[in-house]
């Protein structure tokens, strides 16, 4: 072999052998960077269904992920109280939270009007349907830097109209209302002290011992499986459902985001449609495990249901007007969003009310006296 030859091929084995060193060296890098852990925490007690939701949220990313990225979820109040998720995620105290922007009202009376109210006769789907493609995802990007958050935020996981809650008897006409002492959050808080009550907002995991200890005579919080695991049927046997004060409320999952932005365009996707996958999941889950304690309640815990009575409903809505119209007047960030709600809810409300078949109908003919279920 000529020397030419020879320098030749030592040229080209080296060179493979410098590329071979590059393809194993490539793993090494990556071993290197490590896994990218984040630590999170619900605003729910750890045996709520809630607290389930953000569980499963974290599931998806961290399997997704094939284990890149880790969110370790903490229940209410291991770092900070239920109540301080926004302050403590916007610092960096935490990474993320999974709670509802309801929360956050002392911060911005218009971030209740991501589900503390009617929706203006949409249900939660539709309130997010308006977030994603109505031009709620802007307004919220622009009401969180109104107040110096530094957090990325999505809204996801729409709630069944909420009860208007638990009380020693059964609620029949506007003025049994009158002096109660009442839980609630958000805008309904102002509504609800403009019926006569006498408001005290407590997150989820306080209302059943104040109750217990008399510091509230009535409350409301969520749905069946929620407000069974918290104890509600120990304190109370009477809930009356039926509320327009919390008609279309949804979840919201909450990045800081220097941390967000901080992550490879991979884990955002990731992130962005782990939140579509677990508000559907959450929907799906929330049918079955609703409605069966639904059932349990009345059956296993003699919990006596009663509908909310029609003057009571129709008054909730005009003094919520009073409410959001004083408010519009006071911040006109609020009266931004609210236009915008009303503009998306006068359309897909027409089409929805146009459209969609009228299930009592068919529920009445099933289920209902003599009911053809029972001959299928």
């Amino acid at each position: 072999m000529s020397n030419s030859k020879i320098a030749d091929r030592r040229r080209f084995l080296k060179g493979a052998a410098l590329a071979g060193a590059g393809l194993v060296a490539a793993p090494s890098v990556a071993q290197a960077q490590g896994v990218i852990n984040m630590r999170w925490q619900s605003t729910w007690p750890s045996k709520d269904i809630f607290h389930e939701y953000a569980l499963d949220y974290a599931k998806k990313v961290n399997d997704m992920t094939g284990g890149e990225l880790k969110i370790e979820v903490l229940p209410a109040g291991a770092v900070v109280p239920a109540f301080g998720l926004l302050d403590a995620v916007s610092k960096g105290t935490l990474d993320g939270g999974h709670g509802v922007m309801v929360y956050h009202y002392g911060k911005q009376t218009a971030l209740a009007l991501w589900g503390s109210g009617p929706g203006f006769a949409m249900d939660a789907n539709m309130l997010l349907a308006w977030h994603r493609y109505g031009g709620g995802a802007q307004l919220l990007e622009k009401l969180y830097a109104s107040v110096g958050a530094n957090v990325v935020s999505f809204p996801y996981g729409p709630m069944p109209t909420q009860p208007l809650g638990w009380f020693k008897k059964p609620v029949t006409r506007l003025e049994d209302l009158k002096g109660l002492k009442y839980r609630t959050v958000g805008i309904s808080i102002d509504v609800f002290q403009n019926m006569g009550m006498a408001v005290n907002a407590l997150p989820g995991g306080e209302i059943v011992s104040a109750m217990d200890r008399g510091l509230l005579d009535a409350a409301e919080f969520n749905n069946a499986s929620s407000d069974r695991v918290l104890g509600f049927p120990d304190v109370s046997k009477v809930c009356m459902l039926q509320s327009y004060h919390q008609n279309a409320e949804q979840f919201e999952i909450m990045f800081n985001k220097d941390k967000f932005n901080g992550l490879p365009e991979k884990m955002k996707a990731i992130i962005a449609n782990a939140v579509d996958a677990a508000g559907m999941e959450m929907s799906q889950k929330a049918v079955d495990r609703y409605s069966t304690d639904y059932v349990e309640l009345q059956t296993k815990d003699k919990v006596r249901f009663y509908k909310t009575p029609d003057a009571i409903l129709k008054r909730q809505l005009e003094i919520y007007d009073d409410v959001v119209r004083k408010k519009s007047g006071e911040n006109a960030l609020f009266k931004e969003i609210l236009q915008s709600q009303l503009t998306f809810a006068r359309r897909a409300t027409r089409w929805e009310q146009d459209t969609v078949v009228n299930r009592k109908m068919a529920f009445d003919h099933y289920f209902g006296a003599n009911g053809a279920a029972a001959k299928l």
